[in-house]
């Protein structure tokens, strides 16, 4: 039998951590503009919620910086909407990750809601599928987005080469959602290596896991710390210094709720109200100002990246 102290030296001598990194070593990597941390604002679903969430990061004079946005799809947002919505981002300065539709959840397989099936991961099912979620991401770049969440490692796949072909702009960026379930730093790299610019690992992972993936992997990392309940429902806020200082450069997401998009009390649907989502986003907005004002008073060696750095997928409507 092989000794496990030689196994993780295998696994070390190919770039990846052979254990979870206890020691919790200080990332010494940031962002371009030097910082080691930004903010995330997730569910930002139409363009009045976005209004909201610029008023209150005026008001209360916190950086933000990544709008997660149309979780319930962008293709039920007519173009209106859209050139709205890109117009006020690229006025602010604020990068915007669309997520497209249709996806997994939309089609007529029923494999994706039993409980066995569920396991097999959100996937886009045959070419027609992939298809029409090309198609609209298309139609989002042409009205100025230039950001887009991926849950799918084949469509990441595909969309950089359509992206190296020259079908889609060279400044257009793919973000990994949670929803694709990656977990270690073996993970990380091959999402790296397939053209993904920033990855959110699972929600729930320990500091000495998330040390490990930064040591495998230079790209950013997306980290849930406050999550919904339907993932948890866990508050990270007192890590938030450790966090941004072992996995720098890192975005901090702030996702709290009953639920996301499944089950009861999904918040990113349509028939959502429109009001209580642009009221529960200034909600938000506060916890980023806590976050930050927790993270300097324990290590305010730590950078927040400033509003509208050159690397953001800022749209440009």
């Amino acid at each position: 039998m092989r000794n496990l102290k030689d196994i993780q030296n295998m696994i070390q001598a190919i770039g990846i951590p052979g254990r979870d990194a206890y020691d919790l070593p200080s990332s010494d990597k940031t962002f371009p503009d030097g910082g080691h941390y930004r903010m995330e604002i997730s569910g930002i679903e139409r363009p009045n919620v976005l209004e909201a969430v610029i008023d209150e990061m005026d008001k209360r004079k916190i950086n933000l910086h990544r709008m997660i946005s149309v979780v319930m799809g962008s293709t039920l947002l007519d173009d209106a909407e859209l050139h709205d919505f890109a117009q006020m981002a690229a006025e602010a300065s604020l990068e915007v990750i669309m997520t497209p539709g249709p996806r997994a959840g939309w089609d007529v397989g029923r494999q994706l809601v039993t409980p066995e099936g569920g396991l097999s991961g959100l996937r886009f099912r045959g070419s027609d599928q992939l298809s029409y979620v090309v198609a609209e991401i298309m139609r989002c770049v042409d009205l100025g987005f230039r950001g887009f969440l991926v849950i799918d490692e084949g469509l990441l796949w595909l969309l950089n080469e359509l992206k190296r072909r020259g079908y889609i702009p060279q400044d257009v960026v793919f973000k990994v959602s949670i929803f694709a379930g990656h977990a270690s730093a073996a993970g990380g790299r091959v999402l790296q290596t397939l053209g993904a610019g920033t990855f959110n690992p699972l929600g729930d992972l320990s500091l000495p896991q998330l040390a490990s993936i930064r040591q495998g992997v230079d790209i950013p990392l997306d980290l849930h710390i406050y999550l919904s309940d339907s993932f948890g429902g866990f508050n990270r806020f007192y890590e938030a210094a450790e966090m941004a200082r072992v996995c720098a450069p890192c975005y901090f997401k702030i996702e709290p709720g009953p639920a996301l998009v499944a089950g009861g009390g999904a918040m990113y649907k349509p028939w959502s109200s429109p009001e209580a989502l642009a009221a529960f986003a200034r909600e938000k907005v506060k916890y980023a100002q806590i976050i930050h004002e927790l993270i300097q008073a324990t290590n305010p060696r730590l950078c927040l990246s400033p509003v509208g750095s050159p690397d953001l997928a800022i749209p440009e409507p």
